[in-house]
């Protein structure tokens, strides 16, 4: 376990959540290029426990992977093939724009996403897949390339993010496209707020690049359900621009609308194999990875 009074940044990796979900196995549905011993099928053959084929021999392979049971009974020599395990490389990009640093309670937006990022990395980094950490409001902010060596450079890193600026998904995601040409694992970590087509085709050059995409939709409690009763005055906390409201007449058509981006998200995502969780910040974090777990794992039957 990481020690938190020596790491800054240590604190986004919760003891108690990683003890409720130490089981949980963050596995690529894609097939990842990688030569250290994972948890993750590779596509090319090496010393593993697991037989894949038999190959005749050719000058110069190793004799000691001759099968000498088969040549006793066809008098030819094969060697034995097996499927490698391999690394993967893993990366957690979180939206740090201002609309993140709202929280209708003690826990904003983005200090839950910190905890979520934190938490995902060390279970990946114990995994022995390569780790990585983008921040982005409209640009790229901060960025820890995969290595199996970061685990403590991302916590310094969630450490120090404070949201200041507007956020925007397409530039900055176009942009780490550069970075992530090698296919791996991306988990999106946002509160998404842009149209439903504008999200997709943000993410759309991540995917090209065959990257195994993972979302999760952070809101907040009132964003999700308009908590408020008493007439006031609502800040766009992108933009700055206030707008005055009487809750009672817009509650309904507020919960409408929520529902309705959530649901067109939901449809696109499926539609183009993007796993996407809908998470309430003021449930557990165990909650919501356990509930992205069996999201994947039924989709996963359905494909």
């Amino acid at each position: 376990m990481i020690d938190s009074s020596a790491i800054p940044g240590a604190r986004f990796v919760d003891p108690k959540v990683l003890a409720r979900i130490g089981n949980l196995e963050l596995v690529s549905r894609s097939v990842v290029d990688g030569f250290i011993n994972g948890l993750h099928r590779s596509p090319f053959f090496g010393a593993s426990v697991d037989f894949a084929e038999h190959r005749g021999y050719v000058p110069g392979d190793d004799i000691r992977r001759v099968d000498w049971r088969l040549y006793a009974r066809t008098d030819r020599f094969y060697i034995k093939e097996y499927e490698a395990d391999s690394n993967s490389n893993f990366s957690v990009l979180l939206d740090v724009s201002k609309s993140m640093g709202f929280g209708s309670s003690t826990m904003t937006k983005l200090d839950y996403g910190r905890m979520l990022a934190g938490c995902l990395t060390y279970l990946v980094h114990r995994q022995r897949d390569r780790v990585g950490f983008v921040a982005f409001d409209d640009d790229i902010v901060e960025h820890v390339p995969p290595s199996a060596k970061h685990m403590e450079t991302v916590l310094h890193v969630l450490d120090r993010l404070k949201p200041s600026k507007p956020g925007n998904l397409t530039a900055p995601l176009h942009k780490m496209a550069e970075h992530f040409g090698r296919r791996g694992l991306l988990v999106l970590v946002s509160d998404l707020y842009e149209e439903p087509d504008a999200v997709l085709e943000a993410i759309g050059p991540l995917r090209f690049r065959g990257n195994d995409i993972i979302v999760f939709h952070l809101l907040d409690e009132a964003e999700l359900n308009f908590t408020f009763s008493s007439p006031a005055a609502f800040e766009d906390l992108e933009s700055g621009e206030q707008l005055p409201v009487v809750p009672d007449v817009l509650a309904e058509q507020y919960r409408d609308l929520v529902k309705a981006h959530t649901t067109a998200l939901t449809e696109r995502f499926s539609a183009n194999r993007i796993d996407y969780t809908l998470v309430n910040t003021s449930s557990p974090l165990d909650h919501a990875l356990f509930s992205y777990l069996s999201t994947r794992e039924r989709l996963s039957r359905v494909r």
